[in-house]
C-alpha cells in the first residue's frame, strides 16, 4: 500500500475504520439456523464469540453469570469497585447520579479505595459457584501484585488489559512485567492487549499469549484520541494483527493465537465487520452497557475515566434497550443494530454463504465509497 504525503517531512499509510468497509455477498446463501457462532480458546468452548469487557458499568458477578449462561463470558474488572467495596452497588448508584461537572473528580476519589485481595477471591468465587467459566482482568501494573490471589481463586481465563500493552515496556521506576515468563508460569490461558499494529501483536504472540486484544482509543467512553492524539482505525488494526497471527502460525510451527476485537463495536454491523477482518471474537462494552440488567443502568464508563493523573474517558449515557438476552439474541425491537447482535451476525454469515466464524474470516470486503 502506497503512503500518502501529508507534507514534505511526513508520510502516512491510509487506514480504515469499520465505517469505511462493507461485506460483500457471495454466490451462495444459507439458512441462519444452519450457521454456527461457536468458538474456542485453549480448552474453553463458547457458543457465541462475545467477551463482556471488564468495566464496572458492564460486568458484575451477577452479569458475568448471566452472560456465561447465555454462551459467552463476562470478564470481571479486578481493579474495579467489586474488589474495593463490600457494597459496590451503593457506590455505582452514586456514580450514576453525579453531576457532569464533578463526575471525573468524584470517581477518582471513589476508585482511590484500596483493592482488597479477599474481595477478589469472593467475587470470582461467586461466579465459579454458578457453574460458568470465570474470567478476570488486571492492568499490567497490577498483575504482578495480584496475580497469585487471582490464579488461586480458580480463574479459567486471565486477561491483562490496558490501553496499550507491549512485550517491551521500559520503565525507570521499577521492574516491568515480564510477560513471557509470567505467561509461561501460569496454568491458565492468558489474553493480553491492547495492540494495534502488526509488530506489537507479533511480539505479544511470542510471549505465549493465547489471545491478543486489538484496539486503542475506540470506545464510546474513551477520550484517548482527544487527550493523547492516539487512535488506530479498527478495520486496519484487525487486518494487520490477523496478518501477524498468520505469520506467527508459520513461525511457531502451528500455534494459533486468537485475535479479539476490543473497541469501536457500537453496533451489530461493527461486530460482523470485525469478524470479517479476522477477529475470532469480540470484547463488548458499550453494546452491553445498554442492557437493562447491567450495573450502569444506561450509564457507561471505563478505567480511563478515573485515572488518577490523566483521565482519558468520560462517564457517558448510552441509554437502555432491554435485558442482556434481548441485546444478544433478540427479538429486536429496534432497527438500529443495537439489539439481537448474534442474530445479526448469523444473518450476515448466512447471507454471504458461510457456515462458521473461521470461514467467515475469508469473506470478501470492499472499501465503501459511500462512507
Amino acid at each position: 500500500m502506497s503512503d500518502i504525503e501529508i507534507g514534505r517531512a511526513k508520510r502516512a499509510r491510509r487506514a480504515f475504520s469499520f465505517d469505511d468497509i462493507a461485506v460483500v455477498p457471495s454466490r451462495r446463501t444459507r439458512d441462519p439456523e444452519a450457521v454456527s457462532t461457536a468458538w474456542s480458546i485453549d480448552a474453553l468452548k463458547f457458543e457465541i464469540p462475545v467477551l463482556a469487557a471488564p468495566m464496572d458499568s458492564v460486568v458484575s458477578p451477577r452479569t458475568a453469570i448471566t452472560i456465561g449462561k447465555l454462551g459467552g463470558i463476562g470478564v470481571l474488572n479486578l481493579e474495579g469497585l467489586w474488589t474495593r467495596y463490600d457494597n459496590p452497588e451503593a457506590v455505582i448508584e452514586k456514580i450514576r447520579e453525579l453531576p457532569v461537572d464533578i463526575a471525573t473528580a468524584e470517581m477518582q476519589k471513589m476508585y482511590a479505595e484500596p483493592i482488597k485481595p479477599e474481595l477478589i477471591k469472593q467475587r470470582l468465587g461467586e461466579i465459579r459457584d454458578a457453574g460458568v467459566p470465570v474470567a478476570g482482568a488486571l492492568s499490567p501494573q497490577r498483575t504482578v501484585e495480584f496475580h497469585d490471589v487471582v490464579t488461586k481463586s480458580g480463574v479459567d481465563l486471565f486477561v491483562i488489559r490496558g490501553n496499550t500493552v507491549s512485550a517491551e515496556h521500559v520503565s525507570p521506576t521499577g521492574e516491568p512485567l515480564n510477560l513471557k515468563q509470567f505467561i509461561y508460569e501460569l496454568d491458565v490461558p492468558v489474553i493480553v492487549g491492547g495492540a494495534a499494529t502488526y509488530t506489537a501483536a507479533l511480539h505479544l504472540m511470542r510471549t505465549g499469549a493465547a489471545g491478543v486484544l486489538v484496539g486503542f482509543g475506540g470506545g464510546a467512553a474513551s477520550t484517548t484520541q482527544t487527550s493523547l492524539g492516539v487512535q488506530v482505525p479498527m478495520a486496519t488494526a484487525l487486518a494487520d494483527v490477523a496478518g501477524a497471527r498468520r505469520d506467527y502460525l508459520d513461525e511457531s510451527g502451528g500455534r494459533y493465537v486468537h485475535v479479539i476485537a476490543d473497541g469501536g463495536l457500537g453496533l451489530s454491523g461493527d461486530i460482523v465487520k470485525a469478524i470479517a477482518m479476522g477477529a475470532d471474537a469480540v470484547m463488548l462494552g458499550t453494546t452491553l452497557a445498554r442492557a437493562t440488567d447491567t450495573p450502569g443502568n444506561g450509564w457507561h464508563w471505563g478505567q480511563e475515566a478515573y485515572h488518577a493523573d490523566l483521565p482519558r474517558g468520560n462517564r457517558v449515557w448510552v441509554g437502555q434497550i432491554g435485558p442482556l438476552e434481548e441485546v444478544l439474541f433478540g427479538p429486536s425491537r429496534h432497527a438500529n443494530g443495537q439489539s439481537n447482535l448474534i442474530g445479526a451476525l448469523r444473518r450476515a454469515m448466512a447471507t454471504t454463504g458461510y457456515s462458521d466464524l473461521k470461514e467467515f474470516q475469508r469473506v470478501e470486503v470492499v472499501v465503501d465509497p459511500t462512507a
